[in-house]
């Protein structure tokens, strides 16, 4: 079946930087786009960025944009976000997701804290 595993969360100080890992299995990773999205406390989950399937082209919301890098590893069927310049408004639960058909898949999220 279709999973979707998170990982590399924590707590960080802002101006720190994480790095966020999707592992997936079931599927044939490098045939499909994957979203990283957000979840802050009280908010709606919403969309970070994307990677193409070959990971040759990415795209941000303007929030991260110059601070966020989306990359992927499909040898290891793994995607990744490396976030630098990290604020406190940057805290939130962190999923990935993909779209196989017309049904999404999520993980089960990792969660982010940027504080002093």
């Amino acid at each position: 079946q279709v999973q979707l595993v998170e990982s590399g969360g924590g707590l960080v100080q802002p101006g720190g930087s994480l790095r966020l890992s999707c592992t997936a299995s079931g599927f044939i990773f490098s045939n499909y786009v994957m979203r990283w999205y957000r979840q802050a406390p009280g908010k709606e989950r919403a969309l970070v960025g994307t990677i193409t399937k070959a990971g040759d082209s990415t795209a941000y919301v303007d929030s991260v944009k110059g601070r966020f890098i989306i990359s992927r590893d499909n040898a290891k069927n793994t995607a990744y976000l490396q976030m630098n310049s990290l604020k406190p408004e940057d805290t939130a639960v962190y999923f990935c997701n993909t779209v196989l058909v017309t049904r999404q898949y999520w993980g089960q999220g990792t969660q982010v804290t940027v504080s002093s």
